[in-house]
């Protein structure tokens, strides 16, 4: 009886080790899994936090871009906006999600993507100004330099020829760019885009030299590049031997005469989004410029 009696003690006592240690066992993987879930929150709650940093930092930016071009402005405005939407759908996400950072980063990422392009454009734009202000500078000096060297009947006789010459620049009017579709129907998206038709009406000017004249156009994409025809051709501007995108001629005879010149990005690299600058020459001279707004 006292052999059956210790038996059954030695069991219950192993019993109840075994319910502790499994007790214990239950109870250190519960504190280590809320430790793990409190640090997972913890981690997303810190990427929210630096996520918020970055959009924050993103406006400051987008606060310092400036440009002139009303295009780009709206552009930055409508970005701005839609970092401030993010901001505000962020502060009212009390605990993140996986799911919901994920979706912030890829935000994040793609309006950081479109400040880069947009500071590109901008920072383009404000090389090409600077370039055209020192050749401005540079010629003003010439100017300056020669009249200095020269007697008053010599500086008379330049005065007068230069009053000719400009007497004879002609004015294209009315000067236009729009994107055409390969069935030459009309858009303003890029990826559609095929052909571009520059439209304008060579003003009336009695004074100026007739007969066969070549006009040119020079198109500058959204990157600055030049649109340039396969044959490389150029033609004389300011003393210079420069490309052209393409070119038409006419008879010109003194009367206002329609003009339109096509480029045709067959056989090009796709046309990109932005705004495309595009300039006419005629006679050696810039006669008009303009611009076209590409979307996606």
């Amino acid at each position: 009886m006292a052999d059956q009696s210790k038996n059954k003690f030695d069991f219950k006592s192993i019993l109840v080790i075994v319910l502790t240690v499994v007790l214990i066992a239950v109870v250190v993987m519960f504190v280590q899994q809320r430790n793990e879930h409190n640090l997972i929150v913890t981690q997303l709650n810190s990427e929210k936090d630096s996520i918020k940093v970055e959009l924050t930092n993103m406006l400051i930016n987008y606060d310092s871009l400036k440009t002139n071009n009303e295009s780009l402005n709206q552009n930055l405005l409508t970005t701005q906006a839609e970092i401030k939407d993010l901001l505000v759908q962020i502060e009212q996400v009390k605990q993140a999600s996986y799911a919901e950072v994920k979706s912030y980063n890829n935000k994040v990422n793609t309006l950081r993507g479109i400040m880069k392009d947009l500071y590109n454009q901008i920072d383009s734009l404000n090389e090409r100004n600077k370039i055209l202000y020192a050749e401005n500078q540079q010629v003003k000096q010439q100017i300056t330099t020669e009249r200095t060297k020269n007697e008053v009947l010599v500086k008379e006789k330049e005065e007068l020829t230069q009053t000719v010459k400009r007497a004879q620049i002609l004015d294209a009017i009315d000067l236009k760019v729009i994107g055409l579709t390969p069935k030459d129907k009309e858009s303003n998206r890029a990826s559609k885009t095929q052909k571009l038709m520059t439209s304008f009406t060579l003003s009336k000017n009695l004074t100026a030299v007739r007969g066969a004249k070549n006009i040119y156009i020079r198109i500058m994409k959204p990157d600055q590049l030049l649109l340039e025809n396969n044959e490389k051709g150029t033609f004389n501007f300011e003393d210079l031997e420069i490309p052209y995108s393409a070119k038409r001629e006419i008879n010109y005879e003194g009367a206002e005469i329609q003009v339109n010149i096509y480029w045709d990005n067959s056989g090009h690299d796709p046309l990109i989004p932005g705004t495309y600058t595009i300039d006419v020459f005629a006679d050696g001279y810039n006669i008009g410029t303009t611009t076209l707004l590409l979307k996606k």
